[in-house]
């Protein structure tokens, strides 16, 4: 009988290269299709409902609210303030600099419009983001896991975000290409990967998080095994990386306010964002338990509730640490900030490790009654073409 020691393990150590499951092209490339076969029909859903709804899909794609702030900038420059209320400020010092500089860089060089620029630099990012997402998900679990959880993040019911002229996949795409490098043991690809995705977001210093985490549990393990004490190549470049680009922008901002450190978040607190540990948001739970509100609201608390079972089911799972850091970072943020509730689940986006405990039990369910799996797989599909369009064409509200 073989000891358990002598069992192989279930996932390669991270931080170290696993010579026996790289990241091979094909299975990659067709779960790139796949993905963006998904998001093409989930596209096409919206676009439908937009014209029977006399609407103008590209308005409602590359020119609605977030996505607005991210074409001034990228024309202008930062600068502008807005007092939509009384007791309520508008800056867009809020908006973190790589999107718009990615949309100015693509009406540069082509001859697209604002909004045009906007959603090619979304859409690319986001099959950018379903490579990273397959990669991570291969190397943990095979090819097969790794192609189902890119598809899943394409299907998820906010995942016509992806389609639109917001900055989520950017973020996905840096943080998931930078945990694939953690996992992989190159640090200083890590490091400057998460130092983009904390350009991208407020919550992208979840990435550096991750790598920060990760660096440090490697030396530990590494210490305690060799008594010189030797780190793995690169790991204090990556990890002085990691933090740079949310902290540059942040500290940034902060002067063009006159209060480096405070600044930022000064300007969160005007557009009525702020970290109170979930009692806002358990507020407005209770407000929706007692009183009638639109169901883009229910759809939102019923999201983020499996967003916390998923995270417990990624920990009894076992993940790997940056895994575990970087999605409970996202979900730390999510549920403990105020205000914005129906936003949320976009802020979840970028939390695609939610998805592999779900992605190994639909590649199980496959190979014993694939029948099951397509008929999970479809539900899935169709809830989130139908909410998609719901949330972008009926709604008209905050995304």
């Amino acid at each position: 009988m073989t000891s358990v020691s002598a069992l192989p393990p279930a996932t390669p150590p991270v931080g170290e290269p696993d010579v026996t499951r790289g990241l091979r092209l094909r299975p990659a490339v067709a779960a790139a299709v796949l993905f963006t076969a998904a998001r093409l029909a989930g596209l096409t859903f919206v676009v439908l409902a937009a014209r029977v709804h006399g609407s103008h899909p590209l308005a409602l794609l590359g020119r609605s609210w977030d996505s607005r702030w991210y074409l001034r900038i990228a024309a202008h420059g930062y600068g502008l303030v807005e007092h939509p209320v009384p007791g309520v400020v508008h800056n867009d010092l809020a908006f973190f600099p790589l999107y718009p500089a990615l949309i100015r860089a693509v009406r540069l060089l082509s001859p697209l419009g604002g909004g045009a620029s906007a959603l090619v630099v979304a859409w690319l990012a986001a099959a950018v983001a379903a490579g990273g997402i397959y990669a991570v998900g291969a190397r943990l679990h095979g090819p097969a896991v790794g192609t189902v959880l890119a598809v899943l993040w394409g299907i998820l019911p906010h995942s016509v975000v992806l389609s639109m002229g917001y900055s989520e996949p950017v973020l996905t795409a840096c943080a998931a290409w930078s945990l694939y490098a953690v996992l992989t043991g190159n640090w200083v690809r890590a490091g400057a990967l998460a130092a983009l995705a904390g350009l991208s977001r407020p919550n992208g210093f979840a990435a550096a998080l991750a790598v920060l985490a990760a660096a440090a549990a490697t030396v530990r393990t590494t210490r305690r095994r060799l008594s010189r004490g030797r780190v793995p190549r690169g790991l204090w470049a990556g990890a002085a990386l990691a933090p740079l680009g949310w902290a540059g922008y942040v500290l940034w901002a902060g002067r063009r306010t006159g209060d480096t450190l405070h600044g930022y978040l000064r300007v969160q607190r005007m557009w009525g964002s702020r970290f109170d540990f979930g009692l806002g948001a358990l507020r407005f739970v209770k407000h929706l338990l007692l009183a009638r509100e639109a169901f883009l609201f229910f759809g939102a608390l019923v999201l983020v509730a499996a967003a916390l079972l998923l995270f417990t089911l990624l920990v009894l799972d076992r993940a790997p640490l940056p895994l575990l850091v970087y999605t409970g970072v996202l979900l730390a943020v999510a549920c403990g900030g105020s205000g914005f509730f129906q936003c949320k689940p976009r802020f979840l986006l970028p939390a695609f490790p939610l998805l592999l405990p779900l992605a190994r039990s639909l590649v199980s369910t496959a190979k014993a009654r694939p029948w099951h799996a397509a008929a999970v797989a479809g539900a899935l599909t169709g809830l989130s073409f139908a909410y998609g369009a719901y949330l972008v064409v009926i709604t008209r509200t905050p995304l």
